[in-house]
């Protein structure tokens, strides 16, 4: 017997009966995104794996141990062509500044606002709300005029209001602040300092952050190590009066918008690049993997990328973990289907199919069973597909020039000339 395939672990295929949600989350966010004036990019979803390495940082965990790296070889007549030093995109900032930059987006604009739907890669361990394969929908604001608190403002609430769009209302918005660089030093040397008394107490991984990237620790899903990091009493002493006057500007903003946050002395995000304001969306109902989306400022990225000395801000939610929060809320039937043409006999699928496609043709969504069987049986998958009218071809109507329409909410049915149908359905679709 041929060997069964099975999709791979970590990876799950999108079903018909699913695709409603997808299309949900994305047709809402494209309706929000065109609002605030964000234009769609899309990029390769692989590139260099030194622009992750040198965007994410080379210690962060992502580059450690999840990148998932090509190393396939083609063979020519004439020279071996080597894909080593690609990988699959972990996360999409990187690529965005990279085309940003490619393109000289800033010599166009002052401010660059692109979003972006599409799949993400990591190699973790796969679990509930968390893949291999993950789609993202983020958004970045880039330019020389991107450094204001009221752009922070403005991306965090499009974050919230396109989760609520979603019909997500239990989640919570946590906030907190980096500073400059050179605040994010202070704070570093800070941490050790708080840290350097419970050094033995920390796991493995945790030892080798404390030199390599002390910033990691406060990430660790360690019991232990977390209980240390909640006992070592953070606050923002390391910030400068410029970074703690922008970053009450921003919750002064954001208090103005009615947008319920928490302030996480602790949230660092888990990739190097950012600076000043960071924050996380999460959703308890998620259990351990409750991260519904994250961002946050990166104002040196760009030039750390090869461009100019621009700024920076952004987030991406994740789908799959929206999806997950999604579970009791009702799913619309974005995809119902208007009519269904069923034919009764072999002489009556000619006329049925030419009118499949005369009403197809008038933008009236449209199917057919293809094949000649019973009529309750294609009721049956009249109704499966959500039709709201069939359209019913037999011997009759074939030799008036008529068809049988009947109304599947209604539960009515009555019989018009073939030529009358699309203004006839197109009456009551508009009403």
């Amino acid at each position: 017997m041929s060997k069964k395939f099975s999709v791979p672990r970590g990876t799950n295929d999108i079903l018909p009966e699913d695709s409603p949600q997808w299309q949900m989350i994305e047709l809402k966010s494209r309706e929000i995104l065109k609002n605030y004036n964000y234009k769609e990019i899309r990029t390769p979803i692989f590139e260099e794996t030194e622009l992750f390495a040198r965007s994410m940082g080379q210690t962060s965990d992502i580059v450690q141990k999840q990148m998932l790296n090509l190393a396939s070889q083609r063979k020519d007549e004439n020279e071996n062509i080597q894909l080593s030093g690609l990988s699959l995109r972990p996360e999409n900032t990187a690529s965005v500044v990279r085309s940003y930059v490619q393109n000289s987006m800033d010599r166009k604009e002052s401010l660059t606002k692109l979003f972006y739907f599409g799949p993400m890669f990591r190699g973790e361990r796969p679990q509930k709300g968390r893949l291999r394969q993950f789609h993202q929908v983020g958004v970045e604001a880039i330019g020389p005029n991107s450094a204001s608190p009221y752009l922070d403002a403005e991306v965090i609430s499009l974050s919230v209001e396109m989760l609520k769009s979603f019909g997500l209302n239990t989640f919570k918005l946590k906030i907190n602040t980096l500073g400059s660089p050179e605040d994010k030093n202070a704070f570093s040397g800070m941490l050790r300092d708080k840290l350097c008394v419970h050094l033995g107490k920390l796991c493995d991984d945790c030892k080798l952050r404390f030199e390599r990237n002390v910033f990691r620790i406060l990430d660790c899903k360690d019991k232990e190590c977390k209980d240390i990091v909640k006992s070592i009493d953070l606050d923002h002493s390391y910030l400068s009066k410029e970074s703690s006057e922008y970053y009450s500007e921003v919750k002064k903003t954001l208090d103005t918008l009615g947008i319920e946050y928490e302030e996480s002395l602790d949230l660092v995000r888990g990739l190097d690049y950012y600076t000043h304001i960071v924050f996380e969306i999460s959703d308890s109902s998620l259990g351990s993997q409750d991260a519904l989306g994250a961002g946050g400022r990166y104002n040196d990225l760009v030039s750390q990328l090869g461009g100019a000395e621009v700024d920076a801000v952004g987030f991406a939610l994740g789908i799959e973990r929206i999806i997950l929060a999604r579970q009791k809320v009702e799913v619309d039937k974005l995809s119902s289907l208007s009519t269904y043409v069923i034919a009764l006999d072999y002489a009556s699928m000619q006329k049925a199919f030419t009118m499949l496609n005369v009403i197809r043709n008038n933008c009236i969504s449209s199917d057919m069973s293809f094949g000649v069987s019973s009529l309750k049986s294609q009721m049956r998958a009249a109704n499966k597909a959500g039709a709201q009218f069939v359209l019913i071809f037999g011997e009759d109507e074939v030799s008036k020039n008529t068809v049988t329409i009947k109304d599947m909410r209604e539960g009515s049915q009555r019989s018009i000339n073939d030529d009358e149908v699309v203004q006839y359905l197109t009456g009551i679709l508009k009403r």
